[in-house]
């Protein structure tokens, strides 16, 4: 297996599917303290979506009730 250029390596098939590793996982590597690394599973809590909603959490300041902002997305008057 080669590292590319761009430092990408392509993790077999069958190693994905026996370890779940799904498109958009996230994974780590870490280090063993024997010289050698492993690939793990992300246990950073979180995503980039939920990142991004815990970041804007509180920081609307309209003056529109959360029942009249839900009327509107939804396109009622």
């Amino acid at each position: 297996m080669k590292i590319t250029t761009k430092g990408q390596v392509t993790i077999p098939q069958d190693v994905r599917e026996e370890f779940g590793l799904l498109p958009n996982t996230d994974v780590e590597f870490v280090r063993d303290g024997k010289g050698g690394v492993r690939l793990e599973k992300s246990t950073k809590a979180g995503t980039r979506g939920s990142d991004l909603v815990a970041a804007l959490r509180g920081k609307w300041r309209g003056k529109l009730s959360t029942d009249e902002v839900m009327a509107l997305t939804r396109g009622e008057s």
